[in-house]
């Protein structure tokens, strides 16, 4: 049997707790959470009613918990994004391991810097880009690896983010602004960069990218609508409504069945009446057309690699569904996919169709297509048996950033093509 990995976590959100955190509960064999740190006391007090973190171990910051002795094996950091680093470089000269959410940081200085502390301190650095763990894009690279559609060409890739979903993490949300946060193609589709990167399974030598705000802004608000939408007196065409969001849409509301994200993320009371007031006060309430948003709410990015491969992918607020797909092209054939579907489609030319059908993936743990769940588990075996090599590890994770903020870079230039090691120098 092997060791149970001890966790502090740095950041107890929606993603600390309820994502990576709650792994506890379904294996409280393999890991135990001993230290929280977050500045909302009631976050802290769930650590400790559903956690079982003692009360003297739950800090009210990361400077708190980072001025203890060593707590744990392993802290996660999941606060946001400009965050991440002054709490990553201490805890690794602390001697702790890191999974760290990402993005890394929106600074490609500072993500250069973790890397190289984790190099010196010789510690593990896990960043969650957890859909290299999925079975679906572990069966595609497998594919691709075997040679079932000769070489690869060109690619095409679509992230469906759904209108619900962008209105409450870009526009109302804390992803709102790039200078809180970071633009929408690193804080979001970091996720696609890394796993483009992996696919195709070369270097990313240029980007150029277009996209931009055009929908969520004040120009666009219909007339006699409210700063709150609680108190709009035309938000029944509206499907940007929050109450329509939070409380009645089949995928994301209360009386759709939900108790989870995104609710959570509005209040931890999540009743009507919970939900109601975070409604009436708070961030998640507010008009989309209102807001201090300023991100981009569609983007394309044009990608070309190592040996002549090329890409293409898309982000875009404006769907219904909140889904992955993708489309890989070969000498020899293709591959087709849907991530939520878990099904990949492989077409050989001449030959017949073939369709894997991937286990399903249900329950808490389904988001990211199962890439959460077997992140953890892999996560916790590499801790406990003193393994180094992780699918996610910081040396890996670094390059779809670059390859993010020089998209970025582009798009905020009309589309200029961006030399990734002319930029890379650049930024350092």
């Amino acid at each position: 049997m092997r060791k149970k990995i001890t966790v502090a976590i740095c950041g107890f959100g929606n993603r600390g707790a309820e994502a990576y955190g709650s792994y506890q509960m379904l294996h409280p064999d393999e890991m135990e959470i001993v230290a929280v740190a977050d500045p909302r006391p009631a976050r802290r007090a769930l650590a400790v009613k559903e956690y079982g973190v003692p009360e003297d171990r739950c800090f009210t910051s990361g400077e708190a918990m980072l001025a203890q002795e060593k707590l744990a094996d392993v802290m996660f950091i999941t606060t946001q994004d400009s965050d991440h680093i002054r709490f990553a470089i201490p805890a690794l000269e602390k001697g702790y391991h890191l999974l760290l959410e990402k993005p890394i940081s929106p600074s490609l200085d500072e993500c250069v810097a973790l890397r190289e502390k984790a190099h010196e301190t010789g510690r593990i650095v896990v960043v969650c880009h957890v859909l290299r763990y999925t079975q679906f894009y572990q069966k595609l690279k497998e594919l691709l690896v075997c040679g079932a559609i000769g070489k690869l060409e060109s690619v095409v890739a679509t992230e469906n983010v759904a209108y619900w979903h962008f209105a409450h993490s870009y526009v109302r949300g804390n992803w709102r602004r790039a200078d809180e946060s970071s633009p929408v193609i690193l804080a979001k589709s970091c996720h696609d960069m890394d796993i483009l990167r992996y696919l195709v399974g070369k270097p990313c030598l240029r980007v150029s990218s277009f996209g931009d705000l055009d929908w969520f802004r004040a120009i666009n608000a219909p007339l006699g609508s409210a700063a709150r939408c609680l108190d709009c007196q035309v938000k029944a065409d509206c499907p940007y409504d929050a109450e329509k969001i939070y409380l009645t849409n089949p995928a994301s509301g209360y009386f759709g069945g939900h108790r989870q994200w995104p609710l959570t993320v509005l209040t931890n009371d999540v009743t009507e009446e919970g939900i109601r007031k975070a409604l009436q006060v708070g961030p998640y309430g507010r008009c989309v057309y209102r807001c201090d948003n300023d991100v981009a709410d569609h983007q394309t990015v044009n990608l070309e690699f190592e040996g002549g491969v090329t890409a293409v992918f898309n982000l875009s607020a404006f769907t219904e569904g909140c889904y992955r797909t993708i489309r890989l092209m070969g000498s020899l054939g293709e591959l087709e996919g849907n991530l939520d579907e878990q099904k990949v489609t492989l077409r050989p030319f001449g030959g017949p169709e073939k369709v894997f059908t991937l286990d399903p993936v249900e329950g808490e743990y389904a988001g990211h297509g199962g890439g959460d769940a077997r992140m953890m588990e892999q996560l916790c075996l590499l801790i406990s048996e003193g393994g180094r090599d992780a699918l996610t590890s910081i040396d890996v994770s670094v390059e779809s950033h670059l390859m993010a903020m020089a998209a970025e870079e582009s798009r905020l230039h009309g589309g200029k093509p961006i030399d990734l090691a002319e930029f890379g120098k650049a930024r350092k």
